[in-house]
């Protein structure tokens, strides 16, 4: 065990100023474990010296050191840090699929370093944040900002009023070259909630049922029919065997008879039974829309697209929803849309689905969203942008803006990911089809970070909630 007497004496200091006065009152709290007293204070300590000399910050020390930061953390420059503990990093690796903190890409680790990096030194004693419940902004080491703030019990907290808050365990340790804040979290940017604007369109449901649906078994079922079933069953346990089960489904798009602009659709499925194991529950194309439910059997059940082009986590439910849009807007054609529904290969969950001849539950349904299409998005810029090799970029309204509805309704897609290097929105790699918004883009929520790799690019595509659309563009980055 590392010696840190230092640390003991200066909570002891701190503990007792704040029972002399609500101003200067912070919080100690029992999670962040202090080892025996020392007579010195530990604002004679830089804080690179104090995290070296407390276990409780170990893999924090070696995350400073695969990345190479430690000058920031020995400098005069006085700055805040917000130091995650050993706990904080452990849940970060087993919920990213991390063994070690050597795993995780260096240009990834080094800017959530950077950002628990604030420039200047904030202590919540300061009289700028004495109102509780008040976020405060600050600029940080990767060129986002971080929202500090504390609540009437003066517990610090960061980023408070957006989507992800993080209560400090211990604040207000002065160091010599500023002020450490002691997290049981990865923190990361997150954007204040705002009024973003009220959509000016408005949209319609329009909802369609099933020509046909079955479901087929396999094993020595494998010739039998069941589509008079009140019930779709789908089971994956060997592929192939007597247990194994697929359920098909086929609708008429052009049933679809309301004015308007699709620009959602979803297939909701009512559930009768599902064990909700937390497996993956997916949905397959199927170009023949020929089969009908009543000589449908496993033997003769056409394939079904290799790739699923949706899915969910099963839990316990009373519906499934699966997000169809993005097949959707690929369409050529409102004609026949054939589906096959499977499961995680080998999962051998049991998940039941009323048919379309159920008496007692609702028939499987796709739902669209329809508006107007009377909307116009324009470019307003796309310059595109230059980051240093290795360094982190985040995008704003001046490098990429498009115009013509609500901030928060104009929507991106990824087309195509960079090839040297990688978007992120919060702690969150983005890949191909993942999505976010202008507003994401004006709050700067948006980062790419370079792998060290040479000139880079990523393909996006825009469209709003009223139905209209940009084509796939490139956005340019030069390295230097």
């Amino acid at each position: 065990m590392k010696k840190n007497n230092k640390i003991r004496h200066f909570s002891h200091l701190i503990m007792a100023i704040c029972c002399l006065s609500f101003l200067s009152s912070c919080e100690i709290q029992e999670s962040f474990e202090y080892t025996k007293s020392n007579p010195e204070d530990i604002s004679e300590l830089t804080a690179w010296e104090f995290i070296q000399n407390h276990d409780s910050l170990a893999m924090y020390e070696e995350a400073i050191r695969l990345t190479g930061l430690e000058s920031f953390y020995q400098e005069d420059s006085s700055r805040t840090f917000i130091a995650p503990n050993n706990s904080a990093f452990e849940n970060y690796l087993s919920d990213n699929g991390y063994a070690s903190l050597e795993e995780i890409p260096r240009p990834i680790l080094r800017n959530s370093i950077k950002y628990s990096i604030v420039n200047g030194k904030v202590s919540f004693n300061d009289p700028d944040l004495f109102e509780a419940n008040n976020p405060i902004a600050y600029e940080t080491g990767n060129g986002q900002v971080m929202y500090l703030s504390h609540d009437s019990n003066f517990r610090g907290l960061i980023n408070e009023g957006t989507s992800n808050q993080w209560t400090i365990t211990t604040s207000n340790l002065e160091v010599e070259n500023g002020a450490v804040h002691v997290t049981s979290s990865i923190v990361y940017f997150s954007a204040l909630q705002v009024d973003t604007g009220v959509p000016d369109y408005v949209a319609e449901k329009d909802t369609i049922y099933p020509l046909h649906d079955a479901f087929v078994n396999g094993g020595n079922l494998s010739g039998n029919n069941y589509g008079s079933d009140q019930l779709l069953k789908v089971k994956n346990v060997t592929g192939e065997g007597p247990y194994d089960r697929k359920a098909y489904l086929m609708f008429d798009l052009s049933e679809f008879d309301k004015e308007g602009v699709i620009t959602d659709l979803k297939l909701e499925l009512a559930v009768r039974f599902t064990h909700g194991k937390g497996l993956d529950f997916y949905v397959h194309s199927v170009s023949d829309t020929l089969w009908n439910e009543m000589g449908l059997t496993w033997d003769n059940a056409p394939a079904a697209g290799p790739e699923p082009i949706a899915s969910i986590v099963t839990s316990k439910m009373s519906t499934f929803e699966f997000d169809l849009t993005d097949y959707y807007l690929d369409l050529e054609g409102l004609g026949k849309a054939s589906f096959m529904l499977d499961q995680t290969a080998g999962g051998d969950e049991t998940d039941e689905f009323a048919s379309k001849e159920n008496t007692t539950l609702p028939a499987p349904m796709l739902i669209a969203t329809l508006a107007s299409g009377e909307s116009n998005l324009v470019f307003e810029t796309n310059s595109g942008f230059t980051v240093n090799e290795g360094d982190v970029f985040a995008l704003d309204n001046s490098i990429l803006e498009i115009s013509g509805a609500p901030v928060a309704d104009i929507i991106y897609t990824v087309e195509e990911v960079p090839t040297n290097g990688w978007l992120l929105t919060g702690a969150t790699i983005l890949e191909e089809g993942a999505s976010f918004t202008q507003n994401d883009i004006d709050v700067m929520n948006i980062l790419y970070i370079n792998n060290g790799g040479g000139s880079d690019n990523f393909v996006l595509s825009a469209r709003d909630r009223a139905g209209s659309r940009v084509e796939p563009f490139d956005v340019s980055i030069t390295i230097n």
